[in-house]
């Protein structure tokens, strides 16, 4: 009589599934905490990478799950299969980053005015975030060719009805201040300086705005540039562009003019 072997339980595929749940649970809670402000942007770029490896472990685990499956029948399989979906789900943010890459440059300091930025606000930069320096003829170059909408705005209005607008968008769109607006009695210039946030990962960026009377027209020059990463995924010239857009449909909205290019 032929004795038929037990089908074994595949470890692998255990871990596989094990693995691909914490690195999910990690990134989550990583997320989610990063956003609440309860931790801090270099902890969570450490834990993103962390995450990234355990999800990769868990699709290694499941390969070798499911070879073990295949020569020599063992079980395991909704283990490796969930697993592998759980990894796949978690390395999908990291591939969408990586796409992005590919299509924006790598700048990660973005300004209307190439000659004159307007200033940042850098008193609490810390020592493991980029620096602030202007930026060199090669990335402006890159800047212009790939950011052709990122220009100043220049309004035939009052200087105070510019200013007053750009605070208006400011305030809609939440951003957290240096300083409080400035009194504008007697000012021709004006420089106003908040951290913003990306969209997606809630990375912090320093964002300057600078409001000119230069007698003809008043102009909107406008500066942000990203806190961590060499690269902002073009987050930056994003910020600027929506924020210029939505300037110019204020404008627009409170004395029916349209900006004067």
């Amino acid at each position: 009589m032929v004795s038929i072997p037990e089908r074994q339980t595949s470890k692998a595929a255990g871990w596989s599934r094990r693995t691909g749940a914490f690195s999910a649970v990690l990134l989550l809670t990583n997320f989610v905490g990063h956003r609440f402000g309860l931790v801090q942007t270099p902890v969570f770029l450490w834990v993103l990478g962390i995450a990234a490896l355990l999800a990769a472990l868990a699709l290694l685990f499941a390969g070798l799950a499911f070879a073990r499956l295949w020569n020599f029948g063992d079980r395991g399989g909704r283990d490796l299969t969930v697993g592998a979906l759980l990894a796949l789900l978690v390395l999908t943010p990291y591939g969408v980053a990586a796409y992005w890459a590919t299509i924006y440059p790598s700048l990660r300091d973005i300004s209307t005015d190439f000659d004159e930025p307007p200033a940042l606000d850098v008193s609490d930069r810390t020592k493991d975030m980029n620096a602030v320096s202007p930026s060199t003829p090669g990335e402006q170059t890159l800047q212009t060719d790939s950011y052709p909408l990122v220009t100043a705005r220049s309004y035939d209005l009052p200087f105070e009805t510019v200013v007053n607008a750009v605070e208006t968008v400011l305030d809609r769109r939440g951003w957290d201040l240096s300083e409080p607006y400035p009194e504008l009695a007697g000012q021709t210039e004006v420089t106003i300086t908040a951290v913003a946030s990306s969209f997606v990962l809630g990375l912090p960026a320093d964002v300057a705005i600078r409001v000119t009377d230069d007698g003809d027209t008043v102009i909107v020059d406008m500066r942000s540039a990203s806190r961590y990463g060499r690269h902002d995924l073009g987050d930056n010239a994003a910020r600027i562009t929506e924020f210029l857009t939505e300037l110019d449909q204020e404008v627009a909205g409170q004395i029916g003019a349209a900006p004067a290019q």
